[in-house]
């Protein structure tokens, strides 16, 4: 099935393995909304959690577009900081060395975030990742990323939300399926990819996402973005 942006997939398999990663970034600019505002607006929150001789992790890093722009707003060399990308796939990680072999302050690793330390970290970044995590292990990782975080550290999360009953859920479905719409997907495009993510992604409410990161301990968190189905979450230890 073809998915848009020359992807393809295969019902309730959607993938970002094989040459997904050469249509990526055009792919999630062009099919979430506000992408580059979103990402531009926590690389902005950035300033406030820097810590020196510490450690930046992004879970789900893709390309590694988020952990360059981090590079050349901090002077991560002289602050002693150390970015890692984590992906679970090898592909994506590949094309991110490639593309940040000149730069020794970003380390990017082909792992599963759910066996990966974040100890002695100041932010750790999520960027529509948990979302693909399985629900019964999401609690796990969020808890481990509360634990391993430096007091004052943040986490930035964002995700596809659902709406808190049928109705805003119908509207919220309506909303995006005429983004896409105006973005110039076809309807068999469209209709192939929410197929393929059929038991791939499952996102939480808004009410969700805040009750797992409070279970973690996180007591001071905010949403500072929200566009239709679409959140953006700052959680401060």
């Amino acid at each position: 099935m073809k998915t848009g942006d020359n992807i393809k997939s295969k019902n309730a398999s959607w993938s970002f393995r094989g040459e997904v990663f050469k249509n990526f970034d055009k792919h999630i600019q062009k099919s979430v909304p506000m992408y580059q505002e979103c990402r531009s607006l926590f690389l902005f929150l950035s300033d406030f959690f820097i810590q020196e001789n510490s450690k930046i992790y992004d879970l789900g890093s893709s390309t590694g577009t988020f952990l360059n722009m981090i590079s050349n707003r901090h002077d991560l060399k002289k602050k002693k900081i150390k970015c890692i990308g984590i992906d679970s796939v090898e592909e994506m990680v590949k094309y991110s060395k490639r593309n940040n072999s000149k730069n020794q302050n970003i380390l990017f690793k082909n792992y599963n975030i759910l066996k990966q330390s974040f100890k002695n970290s100041c932010i750790i970044s999520s960027f529509y990742t948990i979302q693909f995590i399985s629900p019964s292990k999401r609690q796990f990782l969020i808890n481990k990323i509360y634990k391993d975080l430096n007091w004052g550290g943040a986490f930035f999360m964002v995700e596809k939300v659902r709406g808190p009953d049928a109705r805003f859920q119908d509207i919220l479905n309506q909303f995006y399926i005429d983004y896409k719409i105006s973005k110039g997907y076809s309807a068999n495009e469209i209709i192939s990819k929410s197929r393929s993510l059929k038991s791939v992604l499952e996102p939480f409410s808004s009410k969700g996402n805040l009750d797992m990161l409070k279970r973690s301990g996180f007591k001071d968190i905010t949403t500072v973005f929200k566009y239709g189905n679409f959140e953006g979450f700052l959680a401060i230890k």
